[in-house]
This record gives structure tokens, C-alpha cells and sequence, in this order.
């Protein structure tokens, strides 16, 4: 699998600020998913231990919880850090019943770990830090507008489900612990996330732009989001929420034809607008016709450098092509 994870061989891949922490300890939710397989790796070259929150029975370096009752506080003790990940995924058809099952994943998930974080903290002042994955839905479809941290939250079910996700770790802040929400992107990932499910038909020459094409893509390579993960986690400068997205947002018709360059085929076949909706119904109203011009302010002013700023050169890291 083409991932962060054979960038992350050793620690001296990393830059300074993501160094220095030799004692840190994370506790990880949502170890097994895309983006918790490639955080473990690279946690463990930067030489910082982590051990996985389980729903299962635990079993060696692992953690049980359930996400619906309370968590023990002493299950926290001796981590430095939690990074909260896990959550159901939104890809499927948005019923009142899946909406619901997705906002109380993330939510009261939430509010559990940092309920027990909190509690903790203050019994033994661990863990510091918390870091919980959000996303650029917070921001709801907002057209050209340039969107940083500052930016209002959007509305629609996506925008709601994010600010309660993000105001469900306030047990953790209002403690004293300090949490980053990082807000992320479409995550550029050959095998999983967005980019697995458009390959292919742009591998057919079939590939084009969706709707119009104007509406705005903010994306994120793999290997920046996990650097990210571990820039929060170090950088005590972070904190509250923080777009995980790369400088450069392009519109979907700049994505199909990088996309459509990289892979050395054509992206001429659009998906129009009401096949969309009548496909995909609110989820792809959401997820494919929506525009978020999403910059990555603190990210930038805290002074991380990006991998991969370029969307083409991202396209091609990602799919291992030159």
C-alpha cells in the first residue's frame, strides 16, 4: 500500500518541531482506519509509543472502551496524548437513521474520551494533549468564499454534526488540557478515502468534472495529514480548531483534469448536477456539489511545511507516478 507509511521510515523525516518529545505516550482511537493505520507507524518511527482504544476485548498493547459509556479515568494514566479518530463514516445513503448514527458516533464519542481525559487530568495532570479529528464540513457550502479558522460554521447537517463534534471535547479544554480540532479535508489516499472511490472510472478515460465544476475542493495528501497529526501533537502552539487542508484548494474541474493527467487519461465525462442528487440524494449534495475554499491559516503561521502544497505533484505522489 502506497501510504505515508513508508514515508515515515525513520525521524529524521520529520521536521525539528515534530521532534523532541521522547517520552510521549498516545492513546489512539480509530486505530485501524485509514488514517489511524498510518498514524501508529509514524508515531512509533518519530519514537513516540501508542497503544489503541478497542471495543473488543483488549489484548496486548490495547485500551477497551465503548463510546457509549463512560470511560474509567485510570484507563488514561501514563499517556501523554490522546488522538481521537474513530467515528462512523458518512458514505452511504443519509437516512434520518444513518444521520443520527453518524452524529452520535462522533459526538458522544467525543464527549466521552474527553470526559475521561478530563477527569484524568485532573487526578494526575495526563494526558496534555488532545487531538481530535474534525472536518471542513464545519464550514458547510460557502461557494468562493476564502474560509480560514476565523470563518463562521456553515449550515446543513454536516456543519451541525461538526460543531457539536468539536464543542464535545470542551471537557477537555475547559480542564486545561489542550485540544486541537484538526479540520480535514478530502484526503488523498490511493487506497481508501475519496481518491479509491473516483480511480475508477478516471482509469476507464470515463472521469470528469461534477456539476458545474466550480465548486471548491479542499484536499490533503495522506502524508501531510498524518505530519499534521504529529505537528499538533507536538507544537504547543496549537490549539482549537485548525484546517488540516493543503494551500492550494482547486475547483472540481482543475481536480478531474490533475487527476485526469496523472493517471494519463482524459476527464472529459461530467457528471452533471441532478444525476447527482438523484444518485446520491443530501450526501451528494454535501459531499460532491458543495464548495469550501478552505485555507490552512494556523497550520501556516505555526510554520509547517507541507510535503505536498501542489495539487498535481500530490496526485502523483500519491499514485506512485512521475
Amino acid at each position: 500500500m502506497e501510504t505515508s507509511t513508508s514515508a515515515h521510515a525513520s525521524p529524521e523525516d520529520f521536521p525539528d518541531n515534530v521532534k523532541g518529545q521522547d517520552d510521549m505516550r498516545a492513546l489512539i482511537s480509530g486505530a485501524s482506519g485509514l488514517l489511524g493505520s498510518a498514524i501508529r507507524p509514524a508515531l512509533a518511527a518519530a519514537g513516540y509509543p501508542s497503544a489503541a482504544l478497542v471495543r473488543r476485548a483488549a489484548a496486548g498493547n490495547e485500551v477497551q472502551w465503548s463510546p457509549e459509556l463512560p470511560l474509567y479515568p485510570h484507563k488514561l494514566n501514563g499517556f501523554d496524548a490522546v488522538v481521537h479518530l474513530a467515528g462512523k463514516s458518512i458514505s452511504g445513503r443519509w437516512t434520518e437513521k444513518f444521520k443520527r448514527e453518524v452524529r452520535e458516533s462522533r459526538v458522544q464519542g467525543t464527549r466521552t474520551l474527553a470526559t475521561a481525559a478530563a477527569e484524568s487530568f485532573r487526578r494526575c495532570g495526563l494526558p496534555r494533549i488532545f487531538v481530535a479529528a474534525s472536518a471542513i464540513g464545519y464550514y458547510g457550502n460557502r461557494g468562493d468564499e476564502v474560509l480560514t479558522e476565523e470563518s463562521t460554521p456553515g449550515t446543513g447537517f454536516l456543519a451541525q454534526v461538526c460543531h457539536e463534534w468539536e464543542e464535545a471535547a470542551n471537557p477537555a479544554t475547559e480542564a486545561g488540557i489542550r485540544v486541537v480540532n484538526l479540520r480535514i479535508g478530502v484526503v488523498l489516499a490511493k487506497h481508501g478515502g475519496a481518491l479509491q472511490a473516483m480511480l475508477p472510472a478516471f482509469r476507464l478515460g470515463l472521469g470528469g468534472p461534477v456539476g458545474n465544476g466550480r465548486q471548491y475542493l479542499s484536499w490533503i495528501t495522506l502524508d501531510d495529514l498524518v505530519d499534521t497529526f504529529l505537528f499538533a501533537l507536538t507544537n504547543d502552539n496549537l490549539r482549537g480548531p485548525v484546517n488540516a487542508v493543503a494551500p492550494h484548494p482547486a475547483r472540481n474541474v482543475e481536480f478531474a483534469r490533475a487527476l485526469g493527467q496523472a493517471l494519463h487519461r482524459p476527464a472529459i465525462f461530467p457528471l452533471p448536477a441532478f444525476v447527482v442528487r438523484t444518485l446520491f440524494g443530501e450526501m451528494g449534495e454535501s459531499l460532491l456539489l458543495a464548495s469550501a475554499r478552505v485555507q490552512p491559516a494556523q497550520l501556516e503561521a505555526a510554520g509547517y511545511a507541507f510535503r505536498h502544497p501542489d495539487l498535481g505533484d500530490a496526485l502523483r505522489a500519491t499514485l506512485g507516478r512521475t
